[in-house]
């Protein structure tokens, strides 16, 4: 049954309000970047806010952990091979059902800021006001409802200031809302804003102890192309791009220049007089070698880590205009990325693989009524859909494959959870180099198929080997491991109808 009103009867007879919704995802935010989840690299108070006066899942997941999959799985509830954007060549079929369309049917008014790198144009919206493909970080233009727009400034800044523009002065407030705040941030190229150009400079961080990872043992890993060592780009990716034209850095070297001569006249004075003397510096340490490598993760994390405290301010003030407008005591509040991201381990940053650092995502949920503290259960992003059809009371539909958290943010103890999760990733060849691959994690063990040109397993005991180092399938004493993921494997792609994974299981 679908509430044709924006208004439900409660348990208890009582006519109330439904409740408004802000999913706010950033792009490519590490768990590790959180200090709910971790506080050896940053505090972050004001999405450790949501957390502290919310839950935090402690087993949060991706069921494809790229940006457009991603979000295509939170849209629709579905699996990539069942909404069809399986990688990032694809183009999202907005005809499909998806939550907005159906929060629309009962009341809502819907709305996306930000990113939507979904190809297609957004449906189900009554606003949208998106990045042009991955967006950049200065100056940003932006489609606003079918028009092409220009903005001037940092982009999560200029994110925000919309969405709260909207929620102020666009929106109508006789209905319940449901706005998608996405971020930019942090996705690769992690420029900073400039104001927070000072923060980290003096900041050794610790060398991951997989950060000089081999590969022994697991081919996939051993053929990708997302080493900080290898393929992190001096002027793309680390700033690089000097005004003697002496440092050459390949293929992304143009982009880099091209980013930097995007900004205007104010924000590069402020960026040289920071960059320049980082530039400097470089060129007469003349660093080869594993000293290269290490200069190479310090960079990128101090730069990571300034996008992300600009993040985390701008948390903090859509988070005061709730308090102050009296918003937060009806809406919930969710923060998460699209997937979770390397900060070096393994060597590595990006993300796509099955591996704990990027299949994880952080998730913390702010339920006005709801419980708080620590939630465990094994969650997953195309959970997101059903969650927020059942707080708007919408019958979820029967083809949609997550689970409602509703009960778990109401403190109630679900019979049945489920007890593993399913992955698949599809993007290869393309850049990264990381196979197709699908896999089954329960609580303890990873079972993981990579295709390809490869066709390897791999299997990890999570409890005694939590930075996967050593793949033991195959090896004596795994057999009923093995043998039991496999089933679990196959039942879940019987149940989610991945018919193409069930003919590679073949091979």
């Amino acid at each position: 049954m679908i509430i044709p009103s924006a208004l439900f009867v409660s348990c208890a007879g009582n006519e109330q309000k439904q409740m408004n919704i802000l999913y706010i995802m950033s792009d490519d935010h590490s768990y590790q970047t959180i200090s709910a989840y971790d506080d050896e690299f940053i505090e972050t108070p004001n999405i450790d806010r949501i957390a502290n006066e919310g839950v935090r899942f402690t087993n949060s997941f991706v069921a494809n952990s790229i940006s457009g999959p991603s979000r295509a799985c939170m849209l629709t509830g579905k699996h990539s091979h069942m909404n069809g954007f399986t990688d990032n060549s694809c183009e999202f079929d907005g005809d499909q059902q998806t939550f907005p369309k159906l929060l629309q049917k009962v009341g809502y008014e819907t709305a996306i800021i930000g990113k939507w790198h979904l190809t297609s144009a957004p449906q189900g919206f009554d606003y949208s006001e998106i990045l042009i493909g991955q967006g950049i970080y200065y100056n940003p233009p932006f489609i606003r409802n079918g028009e092409k727009i220009k903005s001037h400034g940092y982009a999560t800044n200029v994110i925000t200031d919309k969405a709260i523009d909207w929620l102020e002065n666009k929106r109508d407030k006789n209905k319940p809302f449901c706005l998608l705040l996405h971020n930019k941030a942090p996705h690769r190229t992690w420029m900073p804003d400039t104001c927070d150009l000072k923060l980290f400079m003096d900041t050794e961080f610790r060398l991951p102890e997989t950060f000089w990872d081999e590969y022994e043992g697991r081919k996939a890993a051993a053929g990708q192309e997302m080493s900080i060592i290898k393929d992190m780009d001096l002027v793309y990716d680390l700033k690089l791009a000097d005004k003697e034209n002496e440092i050459h850095s390949g293929r992304l070297e143009a982009n880099g220049r091209r980013m930097y001569n995007l900004m205007d006249k104010e924000q590069r004075a402020a960026w040289d007089k920071h960059y320049d003397r980082v530039i400097a510096d470089f060129k007469a340490a003349k660093l080869t070698g594993k000293e290269l490598a290490k200069w190479k993760y310090q960079q990128y994390m101090r730069d990571y880590l300034r996008v992300i405290t600009s993040v985390d301010r701008n948390v903090g003030r859509v988070l005061d205009y709730l308090d102050e407008t009296g918003l937060a005591e009806n809406t919930l509040v969710v923060y998460t990325s699209d997937q979770g991201f390397y900060m070096g381990e393994h060597g590595w940053f990006d993300k796509r693989f099955m591996y704990e650092e990027s299949f994880r995502t952080p998730l913390v949920v702010r339920y006005p009524g709801g419980v708080k503290g620590d939630i465990d259960e094994m969650v997953q992003n195309i959970d997101y859909a059903p969650t927020f059809l059942e707080l708007a009371g919408v019958e979820i539909p029967e083809d949609i494959q997550g689970e409602s958290l509703l009960p778990l943010l109401q403190g109630k103890k679900v019979k049945d959870w489920r007890k593993s999760l399913y992955y698949h990733y599809y993007e290869f060849p393309a850049e990264h180099a990381v196979r197709e691959h699908y896999g089954v994690r329960d609580e303890r063990y990873k079972l993981m198929h990579f295709c390809n040109d490869l066709n390897d397993w791999e299997l990890y005991d999570l409890q005694n080997d939590p930075s996967e180092m050593h793949n033991i399938y195959g090896q004596e004493g795994t057999e009923e491991v093995t043998r039991r993921l496999k089933e679990e494997l196959v039942r879940l792609q019987h149940q989610y109808q991945d018919e193409k994974a069930l003919e590679l299981n073949k091979l």
